[in-house]
């Protein structure tokens, strides 16, 4: 039973918040317009089994987290190593940089298109607001954890209290008719966006930092901080596709609702490029020993020159990236962490709080699903 009064108290509640807003990002802006594509019963499903699969997955990573013994502040990448060697570093390593660049650039693509929208009406001058708020997140990167945690608590209140308003002011305008069309041609379509806007991996090893002398509290906000989006998710989507028709609804969702939405939207993506960006900045300080300024260097100019050659070319759209992006970098991930968990429980140094139950169906079975999840996504980005 969940203590509702725990989640007030002063380390769960900025540890929730990182945790949710880091899930809580560009992919829930994409989730109505594949699932409006492939019809609502199928994107139920998606939202359901990859939200609770990922669940599983974040405390199966938060297990090898608590069982590692170190004083230093490792990454994804350092975990990998330890427990999987080279090859373990090189898989995260390339999951991370692809999964968060690409996170970045439809970042900046959204935050690009939303400022545009909310000042012109149009998205004309996506390219110039989305170099303009890479100057500011680049600036607010730079300065770190600090300022995560004050901002994070804010900004998840924010969502919620924008998706009871949404909640209530599209609620009578929802038409069965919309959440019960089904076309089996797009029935993979929401695989790649749903998986991509559930992962939040890479920031559980802030999360430890975060409860630190509290690890017992480590069970309880990795599971309140997965069942939100879940819920955020659903609520969004059903409102959003049952309110409008699939040809009334754009890839970035908010821009159908009004300004006010839009807003909304641009917080959102807000949250989860800082959490991000962190992520990214201390593995290359921490696990590649490249120190603060080269670290975040690497983290803000890559996704800039990426972003200018994107958008310029129109070499990919929104909710391609997020695709591509979940269903590789997902996958890998995913993979990586079940056999890092197994790994983990043989050869930890430390008695974790907390304990799942892992083996060979478990790591084969998801394992197989993620890979044709890899290949489906790879050949849709490419035909």
């Amino acid at each position: 039973m969940i203590n509702l009064k725990l989640i007030t108290k002063s380390k769960i509640f900025p540890a929730i918040a990182t945790l949710t807003g880091t899930i809580i990002g560009a992919g829930f802006l994409g989730i109505p317009y594949v699932v409006s594509k492939s019809g609502f019963p199928i994107g139920l499903f998606y939202i359901l089994f990859l939200g609770i699969i990922m669940l599983i997955v974040r405390l199966y990573l938060g297990e090898v987290i608590l069982r590692t013994k170190t004083s230093h502040n490792l990454q994804l990448a350092g975990y990998a190593q330890r427990y999987l060697g080279k090859a373990g570093k090189f898989l995260i390593f390339f999951s991370m940089i692809f999964g968060i660049y690409s996170s970045i650039v439809a970042y900046l693509i959204g935050e690009g298109e939303s400022l545009s929208f909310l000042l012109f009406n149009k998205t004309g001058y996506a390219i110039f607001f989305g170099i303009l708020f890479w100057l500011l997140m680049s600036i607010l990167t730079y300065r770190g954890l600090r300022a995560l945690k004050k901002f994070e608590s804010v900004a998840l209140v924010i969502v919620i209290g924008f998706i009871v308003i949404i909640s209530a002011l599209f609620a009578s305008r929802i038409n069965i008719q919309n959440l019960s069309y089904i076309n089996y041609k797009h029935i993979f379509l929401p695989f790649g966006v749903i998986l991509y806007a559930f992962l939040g991996t890479a920031v559980m090893p802030e999360l430890e930092r975060m409860l630190r002398g509290k690890e017992k509290l480590m069970k309880k906000v990795t599971i309140i901080g997965g069942i939100i989006p879940i819920i955020v998710y659903l609520l969004f989507t059903i409102v959003v596709v049952g309110a409008f028709s699939p040809d009334q609804i754009p890839e970035i969702a908010t821009l159908a609702l009004g300004r006010i939405f839009v807003f909304f939207g641009m917080v959102t993506m807000f949250t989860a490029f800082f959490s991000l960006s962190i992520a990214l900045r201390d593995m290359y300080r921490f696990d590649f020993k490249l120190g603060r300024f080269k670290g975040w260097l690497l983290t803000a100019i890559i996704p800039l020159i990426l972003f200018i050659l994107t958008a310029s070319f129109n070499l990919a759209t929104f909710t391609g990236i997020l695709g591509l992006a979940g269903g590789v970098a997902g996958g890998i991930e995913i993979t990586t962490i079940l056999l890092m968990n197994m790994k983990a429980k043989k050869q930890g140094k430390r008695k974790p709080e907390y304990s799942l139950k892992i083996n060979w169906p478990i790591i084969i079975s998801l394992s197989i699903l993620f890979i044709l999840g890899i290949v489906y996504e790879v050949w849709k980005f490419i035909y």
